[in-house]
């Protein structure tokens, strides 16, 4: 496949990108800044460089032509304020769908957050992130011409992946590795039964892989 991720420089989309192109993907990352192309490279990706909060749907469209997946990975980022919360976690997610959308990219997988919330109450920057990451969630799974999953990882931690993990509907707050969260992401790019699926996931004692299937009903 070729599969095309926004926010390709995070710690969750480089990992990804190492899992996709050694198992055989095209995998492209769209990054901000020119300098993050090596730390891709290295992964196995192609990086492109493409600013989200200032890119027209037709720009972003351009960069998923011919794709068969995209991954929305990109976020704002820890210091980043709430207006920015709005642009990139709400804003750029949905123009990444609307360009998904045009391309004729079917196949959407989102990393949301766990307690992504569009009403989410309260005044503080990470209480406008969960509203920012529910709102978006909300308008990706209104569409019909896309087969989404969102993931909604708990507490992210840089342990070493273990492979075992809990993935439901709900699954209740709990930490869980980088490394498994990209390995569960590619997991779901290979699955397209899990398409409409809202899925949270910690650690857990499940292998990936058989967390994805029972997910998936097979």
């Amino acid at each position: 496949m070729r599969i095309v991720i926004a926010g390709g420089h995070g710690q969750i989309a480089l990992r990804l990108e190492r899992l996709l192109s050694a198992g055989g993907h095209e995998v492209a990352g769209i990054i901000r800044k020119p300098e993050q192309g090596a730390a891709l490279r290295e992964a196995g990706a192609e990086p492109v460089v493409l600013d989200l909060e200032s890119a027209s749907v037709e720009m972003v469209a351009a960069v998923l032509q011919g794709a068969d997946a995209a991954v929305f990975a990109a976020g704002a980022g820890p210091g980043s304020d709430a207006a920015r919360k709005d642009t990139v976690d709400r804003g750029a997610a949905v123009l990444f769908a609307d360009a998904a959308q045009r391309a004729g990219v079917r196949r959407y997988v989102v990393v949301s957050s766990m307690g992504a919330d569009a009403t989410h109450p309260g005044d503080e920057v990470f209480d406008a992130y969960l509203r920012a990451k529910g709102a978006a969630d909300d308008e990706v799974r209104a569409r019909t011409s896309l087969d989404w999953t969102i993931l909604r990882p708990g507490a992210l931690t840089n342990d070493a992946g273990t492979g075992l993990v809990r993935l439901e509907a709900r699954t209740g707050r709990g930490p869980v590795p980088r490394d498994d969260v990209a390995a569960v992401l590619a997991e779901l790019l290979d699955t397209p039964a899990t398409a409409g699926l809202t899925l949270e996931l910690i650690a857990g004692s499940t292998p990936l892989s058989v967390a994805v299937k029972d997910v998936a009903g097979n």
